[in-house]
């Protein structure tokens, strides 16, 4: 395993604030996300939930996953959960475009069906990107400093 790039501090901040558990589940999944697409920008935003959005591009619309951090949980979620192919039935969730997996330990998520449908949602993105992208491998804090 690669050490990936550091937690952008805006976003380091607010983590801090989470229980352990969360906090440690979160790294590991970030980590095994970069692992996986280590090309993608990450997008931090801090709204109903602190989420980091994997991106192909700088854009939202090109993200294909994220992880949303609640209070006492989070989520492996998929932009576009409702278009990706999902053969193995592990998206819950019934909003028009996003779905997710629910994580309460790495087995949720370190196994070769996990691992196959980020890398499936990553080549859906770059199939559905309007435009080419220049931007790989950045982090970008949307996260308003009060």
């Amino acid at each position: 395993m690669t050490k990936s790039k550091a937690i952008h501090p805006d976003f380091l901040f607010l983590l801090e604030f989470k229980e352990q558990k969360i906090i440690a589940l979160f790294k590991d999944l970030r980590e095994y996300i970069l692992e996986i697409y280590p090309g993608s920008n990450e997008l931090l935003y801090h709204t109903h939930a602190l989420t980091t959005v994997f991106s192909i591009s700088d854009k939202l619309s090109d993200a294909f996953c994220m992880l949303p951090i609640y209070t006492n949980h989070l989520n492996l979620g998929f932009n576009k959960g409702t278009l990706i192919s999902d053969p193995h039935k592990l998206l819950a969730g019934t909003g028009n475009l996003i779905r997710h997996i629910p994580v309460d330990t790495p087995a949720d998520y370190r196994n070769k069906k996990v691992k196959d449908l980020i890398k499936s949602a990553a080549d859906f993105a770059i199939k559905d990107m309007d435009h080419p992208t220049t931007s790989i491998g950045k982090t970008i804090s949307k996260i308003k400093k009060k």
